[in-house]
């Protein structure tokens, strides 16, 4: 179970301490977690809906977002602000988009660029509530995850060296695809009509995105695929609430 320990250590703010430094392989075995860390997120978010039932509708939507964002630590967040940020100033150019990912500072264009995702995040959830729609808290967390997953199976990593890379060389690809269609089983098992909906929106978008990043990177680093996590998780939500 290291491995699952490991993925909700780096993927979540719950107090995960880990004994030293994992191998390698093991890192690499991590992400064949990642589905199940968000399937983890979703039976959160779903208690925590359960629990705020009765709740002003606008207060409702606000804690679930605030205890979304918790989850995580804000970690793909970060990677959506770098990447924005790198995206506009780069100029189309791999070597300057890489350098300003590197930057820690915040631009304008970082921070319109998180209102606005976490502005349509809570608008949906708003919509949602109303619809009595708590499956799509299930679902989403575990589509956003699993595309991490994807993406390191079929997108080359452009950062040589660090956590990334090692996830890279070192994931298990015959048993990652696998995981993938398992994933994509249970939110059709979970949702029916609504997972088939959810798992064909995830798909076009996850093509998208990673032929964008291909152009313009060649690849993918670990703010781009927060980037994606992020963006893919708002447009699920929005067209789930639709």
């Amino acid at each position: 179970m290291l491995p699952f320990w490991i993925a909700l250590q780096f993927l979540s703010s719950l107090p995960i301490r880990l004994p030293g430094m994992p191998a390698p392989q093991e890192l690499g075995r991590s992400l064949l977690f990642y589905p199940l860390v968000g399937l983890l997120f979703g039976g959160i978010l779903w208690g925590m809906n359960w629990l705020l039932l009765g709740t002003p509708l606008l207060l409702h939507a606000a804690l679930l977002l605030t205890v979304w964002v918790l989850l995580s630590g804000a970690l793909h967040l970060d990677g959506l602000a770098d990447s924005a940020d790198a995206w506009l100033g780069g100029f189309g150019d791999r070597e300057r988009t890489l350098t300003i990912m590197k930057d820690p500072r915040s631009g304008p264009i970082s921070v319109v660029t998180l209102v606005l995702v976490l502005l349509l995040k809570f608008s949906a959830l708003l919509a949602l509530i109303e619809q009595q729609n708590a499956v799509a808290l299930i679902i989403v967390p575990l589509l956003g995850r699993s595309a991490l997953l994807g993406l390191f199976l079929t997108t080359p990593y452009v950062r040589p060296g660090g956590l990334g890379q090692a996830l890279a060389d070192h994931l298990p690809r015959s048993t990652g695809k696998q995981v993938l269609l398992v994933s994509a089983l249970a939110c059709v098992l979970i949702a029916g009509v609504s997972g088939i909906f959810a798992v064909g929106l995830a798909v076009l978008l996850f093509v998208w995105l990673r032929q964008v990043m291909l152009r313009r990177l060649g690849g993918t680093t670990g703010d781009t695929a927060g980037a994606l996590l992020e963006l893919l998780e708002m447009v699920l939500l929005v067209g789930l609430a639709l």
